[in-house]
């Protein structure tokens, strides 16, 4: 009996463990992401991709859980504009063009549609999900010799595959609300003060990425993380 006893408590060890090593995830994950950007201000008020350009950068990402998650970005973000062959007219026909080198530091909120990643058959994981995002960040921008701070608040929408333990791919699309109307380098083009909450800048950035995850998380039994 003391033997049986014994092989029982080895084996309910070796279990629990394995169902431990099976269930784990990971707290964060970073990686690099690279992508196409787009641009409607004044020099471009219809065909967002008229003139598309490149963004790349980094992004950390703090997993709460399986359905919620806190990302981090720090983005290069190129765009650019010309006013030749758009609807609207500068004043006095004047021609306009421009490109914009931007600096996009920011924090989103991510909700997944499923609960992603690898555990527990009961909690229904899956390697693929959908998610939205909202959040908000700051822009440092370059254009045409002027300087401009302002606030950017993204939304949109992504998909995230786990390719295998500790690596993921993802696609996601954003459109970013600038606050400073200056990312083409003009603002109040038809001298009209719109003030901050009528101004005509955004950029859109579509990007993918490929994180790495690290510092495990246990679940160890019953719905407990």
């Amino acid at each position: 009996m003391v033997v049986m006893r014994k092989i029982a408590m080895i084996m309910t060890l070796t279990l629990l463990g394995s169902m431990c090593a099976w269930s784990q995830t990971y707290r964060y994950e970073i990686g690099p992401a690279l992508g196409v950007t787009g641009y409607l201000g004044d020099v471009n008020k219809s065909n967002m991709y008229k003139m598309p350009r490149v963004a790349g950068g980094g992004i950390f990402r703090y997993n709460m859980n399986s359905r919620f998650a806190f990302k981090g970005n720090l983005l290069y973000v190129n765009l650019a504009g010309d006013s030749k062959n758009i609807e609207s007219k500068f004043p006095f026909d004047e021609h306009y063009s421009f490109t914009s080198h931007v600096l996009d530091l920011g924090g989103q909120v991510e909700f997944n549609f499923f609960h992603f990643g690898d555990g527990p058959r009961y909690k229904h994981y899956k390697r693929i999900s959908p998610y939205i995002i909202v959040g908000l960040g700051a822009e440092l921008a370059f254009a045409n010799g002027n300087t401009s701070f302002g606030f950017v608040i993204p939304l949109g929408a992504g998909v995230k595959f786990r390719v295998k333990e500790r690596l993921n791919l993802g696609f996601e699309f954003t459109m970013r609300k600038s606050f400073s109307d200056k990312v083409d380098g003009i603002t109040d083009l038809y001298g009209y003060n719109h003030g901050i909450a009528k101004n005509t800048d955004w950029y859109s950035v579509a990007m993918f990425t490929v994180t790495y995850e690290f510092s495990k998380r246990c679940v160890k039994c019953h719905y407990i993380e």
